[in-house]
C-alpha cells in the first residue's frame, strides 16, 4: 500500500511564504503524476499543482506566480513553495500521486493557515 507523508504545513501571516513536501513511500518515478490539492472548510477539494514524469507543470489559476512545484529525485520527495500567501490560501493541503498502473493515492493532508 502506497503511503504519501506530507509536511510543511502551519500558520503564517499574509505575503509570508510556506513550503510543502510530500514523500512517498515507494519511489518518485513509481508515479506518472504527483500534485497537490486543497480544501477550505465548507468547500469541495480543488487542484492546486501537479508536476509530471515528464516535467509537465500545470497550476490552479488562482497560485500561477505565487506556488511552484518542484521535484528533488536525491530525497524522492514532490515539493509545494508557496509565496505571497493569501487568507483564502488557507486550507487543508493533500499530496496527490497517480500510479503508473492508474490508482490514485492521497496524503493525510497538512493544514495550512494565512492570518494576521
Amino acid at each position: 500500500q502506497v503511503q504519501l507523508m506530507e509536511s510543511g504545513g502551519g500558520l503564517v501571516q499574509p505575503g509570508g511564504s510556506l513550503r510543502l513536501s510530500c514523500a512517498p513511500s515507494g519511489s518518485i518515478f513509481s508515479f506518472t503524476v504527483m500534485g497537490w490539492y486543497r480544501q477550505a472548510p465548507g468547500k469541495q477539494r480543488d487542484f492546486v499543482a501537479r508536476l509530471t514524469s515528464g516535467d509537465t507543470r500545470n497550476y490552479a489559476d488562482s497560485v500561477k506566480g505565487r506556488f511552484t512545484i518542484s521535484r528533488d529525485d536525491t530525497k524522492n520527495t514532490v515539493s509545494l513553495q508557496m509565496n505571497s500567501l493569501k487568507p483564502e490560501d488557507t486550507a487543508v493541503y493533500y499530496c496527490f500521486a497517480r500510479s503508473r498502473d492508474g490508482l490514485d493515492y492521497w496524503g493525510q493532508g497538512t493544514q495550512v493557515t494565512v492570518s494576521s
